[in-house]
């Protein structure tokens, strides 16, 4: 694998899932694999999750780890060609990352939406110049526009909570309020993943106007009416993201509704089957999802974290088997 964006990098997904089991059974199993290779981590955005699973993973397969902010503890970088370099950035994106290269063997990128030009952001110009340039396998630790680890690592919750009786559970991924404009990059990812996984019955549900790219939505069912949605499910799965633009480009990135009575309380799971809820966290506490719900037996969103480091060293795995 040598690189990996998109459900489809990972091959055979019912594959990939019996492999997160492996390594969950045995994490640190394939640490051979890693002996005397090095990941490179950059960050041009905050995490908590992916910066501690990625490292821990990488750590399990035996890797040294090189982590960059690349905001905090290095030059400040451009990523525009073309551009007269006369202000504060004193390093051009194009030089930095084959230096980058030179000091690794796998790259890990995070680089979050301008959320101010779609095409620029749906085109992953910062992760794709990375791919270009570096000469070596890339891997995205949220982008622009998805964030793999995590979606990998939500359905890898989903299996290992089975619905008693039910083939396939009914997952709804739910809009809900948020105060800041946040990217589409999380239910993108979780959408398509969903959509890749047969025995997922995938509900999406928000307010109008703010539709998914039709890249991600697939064949799910979009259902505006949060009661009806959640009629029945299984699972539900909250998130904010602010307009993706699809139905008005000149909306992209912006806040067009922020409707309370999205945020999934006791009430809203009330109307469920009895369903586990799911965060890819941090949270913003009672305007996404209310205290009791996120506190309650049926929240999923710890062992979903802690997912994350299941789902990146399938990943980190595959990689270092193809180099």
């Amino acid at each position: 694998m040598k690189s990996f964006i998109n459900v489809e990098d990972i091959g055979d997904l019912r594959q990939a899932l019996a492999e997160a089991q492996e390594i969950k059974n045995d994490r640190f199993k394939y640490q051979h694999l890693g002996h005397n290779k090095t990941l490179m981590m950059i960050f041009f955005n905050n995490s908590l999750r992916t910066r501690l699973s990625t490292q821990k993973a990488a750590m399990n397969l035996g890797m040294n780890v090189i982590v960059l902010d690349v905001n905090a503890g290095a030059w400040k970088l451009e990523t525009e060609r073309g551009v007269i370099m006369d202000g504060d950035k004193s390093e051009h994106l194009l030089e930095a990352i084959p230096v980058m290269g030179c000091y690794c063997d796998l790259i890990g990128v995070r680089s979050f939406a301008g959320l101010t030009d779609r095409e620029y952001d749906y085109a992953e110009t910062v992760l794709n110049q990375f791919i270009k340039y570096s000469g070596r396998p890339v891997f995205a630790m949220e982008t622009a526009t998805v964030h793999p680890l995590q979606a990998f690592a939500d359905l890898i919750t989903i299996k290992e909570n089975p619905v008693a009786a039910k083939p396939r559970p009914k997952v709804v991924l739910t809009w809900a309020p948020h105060c800041r404009a946040l990217p589409q990059a999380v239910p993108n990812s979780f959408a398509q993943w969903m959509n890749a996984d047969p025995d997922v019955d995938l509900v999406i549900t928000h307010p109008k106007g703010y539709e998914l790219d039709p890249q991600f939505v697939g064949d799910a069912c979009v259902e505006y009416d949060q009661r009806k949605a959640f009629e029945g499910a299984d699972f539900i799965y909250a998130k904010n993201w602010s307009n993706p633009g699809v139905s008005n480009l000149a909306d992209y990135g912006k806040i067009t509704c922020d409707d309370r009575s999205w945020t999934v309380d006791t009430e809203h799971m009330s109307w469920t089957n009895d369903a586990k809820f799911m965060h890819c966290l941090p949270v913003r506490r009672n305007l996404i999802v209310t205290d009791d719900v996120i506190e309650s037996p049926n929240s999923l969103v710890i062992p979903e974290a802690a997912n994350r480091e299941i789902s990146c060293s399938v990943v980190l795995k595959r990689m270092l088997e193809a180099l």
